[in-house]
């Protein structure tokens, strides 16, 4: 069991060059964990590619229509104080935005604390070098 990041879960989604990395990794593993906003997120990415006019109407629902049917396996973590303190610790150590801080703090929150042999899936850099000096291991390799 992996924690996914929604940078990995879009790329999972849509045809990205790095689908290529994560989708294997999911294959392998489908039991993903996920931070409770990360479908607004993947929403937010596919709905900002619809307004640049890189995807079509029928593309974006195709996309949601999956991202529903492959959320309903997730495992989500839930926000609560928590969560909430963790993001704020985690933005005060780390070179981080307010969304990649809560994503780390969620998986903190899945690890009960205890990151080490337990894999962050992202292709964010800074959530990657966060996630690997709070000792998590990063997927995937390749991207790094």
């Amino acid at each position: 069991m992996r924690f996914w990041d929604s940078s990995a879960l879009v790329a999972v989604l849509a045809e990205e060059p790095a689908s290529g990395l994560v989708v294997p990794l999911l294959r392998a593993d489908p039991a993903a964990v996920v931070w409770w906003a990360s479908p607004v997120e993947c929403a937010s990415a596919v709905a900002r590619r619809r307004r640049e006019g890189c995807l079509r109407a029928r593309q974006v629902d195709v996309f949601l229509r999956a991202l529903r049917e492959l959320g309903e396996a997730w495992q989500v973590v839930v926000p609560g104080p928590s969560v909430r303190e963790a993001a704020i610790r985690l933005l005060m150590v780390h070179a981080l935005r307010a969304g990649d801080a809560l994503q780390l703090a969620a998986a903190l929150a899945w690890s009960d604390g205890r990151p080490a042999g337990r894999d962050i899936v992202t292709l964010d850099e800074r959530l990657a070098a966060a996630a690997r000096l709070e000792g998590f291991g990063v997927l995937p390799d390749e991207a790094r």
